[in-house]
């Protein structure tokens, strides 16, 4: 499953709440069955340690990312006010926890 946006007001910030929403997103992620959670953040430091790993491989087939690529994902478009946005270009890692 992906976390697409997880974001804590910044005057809330170290006050746990980006602990409790992650910790029940990973808790609903466990009963629909998930495996595994991935995300694109700049925010590193808070997703490893919460045992998200920067992951550098490739994780689908060539074939699913290229699906992928056609496939217009206008939420980040329409958040940062422009026509359209290349994967990944934003300059943020991929995380990905596998759930146990």
């Amino acid at each position: 499953g992906e976390i697409r946006t997880l974001t804590v007001d910044p005057d809330k910030k170290n006050t746990g709440i980006g602990h409790a929403l992650l910790e029940a997103l990973e808790l609903e992620a466990k009963e629909l069955g998930l495996t595994r959670l991935f995300c694109l953040s700049f925010e590193t430091d808070f997703f490893t340690r919460h045992g998200f790993r920067i992951h550098d491989d490739e994780l689908v087939d060539p074939e699913v990312y290229a699906e992928l690529v056609r496939s217009p994902d206008e939420g980040v478009a329409e958040f940062l006010d422009l026509a359209r946005v290349k994967p990944n270009t934003l300059g943020n890692s991929r995380l990905v926890k596998n759930l146990d």
